[in-house]
């Protein structure tokens, strides 16, 4: 993968059409420009992590951090499943923006979590990006470990900070 090299800013069409054996009149017809690519590819990894993140919610009506499952953690299995491109996004070569686009993800999906849980006294705002920012510290420490342990271990490991008192 060529985002494992250069920034996205630096890959050249032509780099592309010879990785992927296509002309560039293909590439050009699909997606008009590199970061239309990028972007599709990014949409479509955020569209798992969507669907790893909302896993507990599905078995339960209201989550409770004490009663909370392990086993029912997704997001960092989505992380394992797609570890190539956190690689990538958490590197020091990547631009700081490829962070960013993955913390508004997270701090969108718990923003919908915390309107609906009714907290009076901390502002929604400043308290998703806390927890966005708590989340994506794992997945850093995790990375900067190169993945050693397994999803498992993570997902027990949130159960436990969120249970910590």
């Amino acid at each position: 993968m060529l985002l494992k090299e250069k920034t996205l800013n630096s890959i050249t069409v032509t780099e592309i059409c010879q990785m992927a054996q296509v002309n560039r009149g293909t590439f050009y017809a699909h997606y008009g420009q590199i970061e239309n690519l990028f972007e599709e590819y990014f949409k479509e990894i955020m569209k798992d992590l969507i669907i790893s993140y909302q896993e507990p919610y599905k078995h339960v009506r209201i989550l409770i951090t004490s009663e909370l499952n392990p086993a029912t953690i997704r997001i960092f299995h989505h992380i394992e499943k797609y570890k190539k491109f956190y690689r990538i996004v958490f590197s020091k070569n990547a631009p700081i923006s490829y962070y960013y686009l993955l913390f508004d993800q997270i701090d969108e999906l718990l923003k919908k979590d915390l309107e609906h849980n009714g907290e009076k006294e901390i502002e929604i705002a400043i308290l998703s990006a806390y927890q966005a920012n708590a989340i994506l510290g794992m997945v850093i420490e995790w990375y900067k470990q190169d993945f050693q342990q397994s999803s498992d271990y993570l997902n027990q490991q949130l159960v436990l900070i969120l249970n910590v008192k």
